[in-house]
């Protein structure tokens, strides 16, 4: 699955879709140079199931990872991901 990335100023998304027709996202903001806070991760109806929003957290670690940043998980499911994978734990603020 094709994971696409957007950022604009301090607000970002990794999604899936096209930019008109997004079908699952995580959505960030940065509040300074080295941290992300995840605040919100939505999957359509047609994609639950399939482990989009694991993967979408997971590529906003590997985002973090390659930019030295650290993330603050204040969505639930982000929240929920990074209890149950402590290989994610690195990029914990």
């Amino acid at each position: 699955m094709l994971i696409h990335h957007k950022q604009v100023g301090s607000k970002g998304m990794f999604y899936v879709g096209e930019e008109d027709n997004i079908q699952a996202e995580i959505v960030y903001t940065m509040p300074g140079e080295e941290k992300m806070i995840i605040e919100h991760t939505e999957v359509s109806d047609e994609l639950r199931g399939q482990n989009v929003g694991y993967q979408l957290v997971h590529s906003a670690v590997e985002y973090a990872r390659k930019h030295n940043l650290k993330i603050i998980p204040l969505c639930p499911f982000a929240n929920a991901v990074f209890k149950k994978k402590p290989e994610f734990a690195d990029v914990l603020n």
